[in-house]
């Protein structure tokens, strides 16, 4: 996942000076997409560049300028292009965050498919970490190297089975937001 397509969500949210928005940024979405200030100032120039956001300069004589940045057209449709795709599976959870962010903001982009596609490919995880569990783990005499590897087992189980609660609680909320029950911020 681009950090640019996070920071378009952000700003779509409420537009910011670059201070402001790594502070919230911090504070939010840099749970779970780690960037310094120098990253986001970085690509917010870059994304200028590119006509996505423009700055805003405010301030005067004696007073520091400050830059205020808002999404223009062309990075709404940057954002949209980018939630339509699927995500890569090395990024998969953290970028459907990001996704189901930009679709409060922007309306359905994507993300119920993809949540739907992901929860197949986690469910087949789970599933083969539970034949696994089953075929290597049944007995009851585990050495103790045994226990320590069903552990490690133990750990992906626990992580699929919370991904998939997750995803199953997510599933209605965006099978509404798409038959018009959800309300979006309309920008």
């Amino acid at each position: 996942m681009s950090i640019q397509h996070a920071l378009l969500t952000s700003l779509l949210e409420k537009p910011s000076t670059g201070y402001d928005l790594a502070s919230r940024f911090d504070r939010s979405i840099g749970y779970f997409w780690q960037a310094t200030h120098q990253q986001i100032y970085r690509e917010l120039r870059r994304m200028a560049a590119s006509g996505w956001v423009v700055a805003e300069e405010e301030g005067g004589e004696g007073r520091r300028k400050r830059k205020t940045y808002q999404v223009l057209a062309a990075g709404i449709d940057e954002l949209k292009r980018w939630g339509s795709e699927p995500c890569r599976s090395t990024e998969g959870h953290r970028e459907l965050l990001v996704k189901l962010r930009a679709e409060a903001v922007l309306g359905p982009l994507g993300a119920l498919e993809e949540l739907q596609r992901l929860m197949a490919e986690h469910e087949e995880k789970l599933a083969t970490f539970l034949q696994i569990e089953q075929r290597d783990f049944s007995g009851s005499a585990l050495s103790v190297a045994q226990q320590l590897q069903y552990q490690v087992l133990r750990m992906g189980i626990v992580s699929e089975e919370s991904w998939l609660g997750w995803a199953r609680g997510t599933l209605p909320v965006l099978e509404a937001a798409r038959e018009g029950g959800g309300s979006h911020s309309g920008k």
